[in-house]
C-alpha cells in the first residue's frame, strides 16, 4: 500500500520526507533521536510553540538561532550536530556526535536533551532512540558478543542492509534511560551520507511505527463501543417485524444509534487515515533497506510481520466494522421508513373509507331531510292555495274540504318537482 493524495496527511508526509537532506554520520559516532507530539489535535497545533522549544534548546547550549517560521533546522549545538524537523503531527530532534564514551549506550549521551527541557515540551515524548554507529569487523561474526551484551536475545532483530554496506540490530525494547537502542555496524569504505541515510531510516521506522500504533488504541476503544451498539442495532431490526411495537418508537431509537455511529466515524476518520499513511511509510522504509539475513537472526520485515502487522489488521478490522454498522443502520432506516410509509398508506386508506361512509350517511340524511321538507312546504302551500281557490270553490258549490283534498296532490307534486329541479342544479 503506497501513500496517495486521497488523504491530505499522506501527501504532506511524503513531500516533507523527501524534501529534506539526510544527516552525515562519521564512523564511529552516536545519535540521539527524540520525537514529540501533542496528545490532542496535533495536526492543528500552534507550531510557534515548537519553534520556541527549539530556541530554548539552542539558547541553553549557546547555539545560533534560526529565523522564526522555519519548519526544519540543521546546525551545530555544542559537540553535536542537531537536525530539527516539524512534521504534520509531531516534531523530531536528531543529535549526532562522535563517540566520546567507551560505554555503549551511555545515558550521558542523551543529556543533549535535558530532562527538564523535555518536560516543558509542547507535547509528550513519542519516541526516544539511541543509535550507536561502529565499524564492522573483518569477520562480521565478531559482533555477536556485543549484540548479546547490548540487546535482549529473545527479541533481537539483526540484518544486513543495502547489499551488505552495514548491519543493523535492535530489540525494540525501552532501556532504563527510557530510550530504544539500535546499533549500526558499517563496512569500511561506506560514506557518511549513506550511513546518515541508514540512521534516518531507523528513526523513521521507529517514529512512524509509534505514530501508526496510536490508531490501535483508538481501534480498541471503538471496538468496545461497537460491541454495545451492534446488539442494539440487531434488536431494532428484529423489532421491525413486531406489529405491536410502534414504528415511530423504533425509528427514534434507530436514529439515536445511527447518530452515534456517524459521530464515531467523524471522530476516527482522521486517525485511521493517518494510520494507513504511517503504515505505508514504515513498510516503505523497511523495504528500501534491502535486508539480508545475518547469522540466522530475524529481519526487520519479519519482526514487523509478527509484531506490527497484527496491530494494523486490528485497526483495519475496527474501521471495516464501523463502516459495516453504518451500512446496516442505513439499510435498517430504509426498511423502517418503508414500513412507516406502508402503515401511513393503510391509515390514509382507512380515513378515505371512513370519509366515504360519512358522505353516504350525509346523502341519506339529505334525502330524508328533502322528503320531510317536501311535506312541510306542501303543508303550507296547500293552506295558501286553499285561500286562493276558496272563492272559486264557493262559486262551484264545492266544500272547503273537497277543495283542499283536490289541491293537496297537485301541490305536493309541484313542490316535489321544484325541490328536484333545485337539487339537480346544485349538483
Amino acid at each position: 500500500m503506497c501513500p496517495t493524495a486521497d488523504h491530505p496527511l499522506r501527501y504532506e508526509l511524503v513531500n516533507e520526507l523527501h524534501a529534506r537532506p539526510f544527516p552525515q554520520l562519521p564512523v564511529p559516532s552516536h545519535a540521539v533521536y527524540l520525537a514529540i507530539k501533542e496528545p490532542h489535535d496535533a495536526a492543528n497545533r500552534d507550531r510557534t510553540k515548537d519553534v520556541d522549544h527549539l530556541f530554548a534548546l539552542l539558547t541553553r547550549h549557546g547555539a545560533a538561532l534560526p529565523l522564526r517560521g522555519v519548519s526544519h533546522y540543521a546546525g551545530p549545538i555544542g559537540k553535536h550536530t542537531l537536525k530539527w524537523e516539524s512534521h504534520t503531527e509531531f516534531t523530531t530532534y536528531l543529535a549526532i556526535a562522535p563517540v566520546a564514551s567507551k560505554r555503549p549506550f551511555d545515558p550521558a549521551e542523551g543529556e543533549i536533551f535535558p530532562a527538564n527541557w523535555v518536560e516543558t515540551a509542547p507535547g509528550k515524548r513519542l519516541t526516544a532512540v539511541s543509535i550507536r554507529v561502529e565499524a564492522l569487523p573483518e569477520n562480521p561474526e565478531d559482533i555477536a558478543p556485543r549484540l548479546a551484551e547490548w540487546f535482549v536475545p529473545e527479541s533481537l532483530v539483526c540484518a544486513g542492509v543495502l547489499e551488505g554496506a552495514a548491519i543493523i540490530a535492535g530489540d525494540f525494547r525501552i532501556d532504563q534511560a527510557g530510550q530504544m537502542r539500535f546499533a549500526v555496524f558499517v563496512r569500511p569504505g561506506t560514506g557518511p551520507g549513506r550511513v546518515g541515510r541508514i540512521v534516518q531510516r531507523i528513526c523513521e521506522i521507529e517514529t512512524y511505527r509509534a505514530m501508526s500504533m496510536l490508531g490501535l488504541g483508538r481501534a480498541r476503544s471503538l471496538t468496545a463501543r461497537l460491541n454495545a451498539l451492534d446488539p442494539q442495532l440487531s434488536a431494532l431490526v428484529e423489532a421491525m417485524t413486531d406489529d405491536a411495537r410502534p414504528a415511530e418508537r423504533t425509528l427514534q431509537e434507530l436514529l439515536s444509534v445511527s447518530s452515534e455511529l456517524e459521530t464515531l466515524a467523524v471522530q476516527h476518520s482522521f486517525r485511521f487515515g493517518a494510520t494507513w499513511a504511517y503504515e505505508a511509510i514504515v513498510n516503505q522504509r523497511v523495504e528500501v533497506l534491502r535486508e539480508s539475513r545475518f547469522n540466522g537472526r530475524q529481519k526487520f520485515s519479519e519482526f514487523m510481520m509478527r509484531r506490527y502487522d497484527p496491530a494494523m489488521r486490528t485497526v483495519k478490522s475496527a474501521e471495516a466494522r464501523l463502516k459495516a454498522l453504518l451500512e446496516r443502520a442505513a439499510r435498517a432506516g430504509e426498511l423502517l421508513r418503508t414500513r412507516v410509509d406502508v402503515e401511513r398508506s393503510a391509515q390514509n386508506q382507512r380515513v378515505l373509507e371512513s370519509m366515504d361512509r360519512r358522505a353516504d350517511q350525509q346523502l341519506r340524511l339529505q334525502n330524508t331531510v328533502e322528503g320531510l321538507s317536501v311535506v312541510a312546504i306542501s303543508y303550507y302551500a296547500v293552506s295558501l292555495a286553499g285561500y286562493l281557490a276558496y272563492p272559486a270553490a264557493k262559486a262551484l258549490s264545492l266544500s272547503k274540504e273537497t277543495m283542499t283534498a283536490g289541491l293537496t296532490p297537485v301541490v305536493i307534486f309541484a313542490v316535489w318537482m321544484m325541490v328536484r329541479r333545485i337539487r339537480r342544479k346544485l349538483h
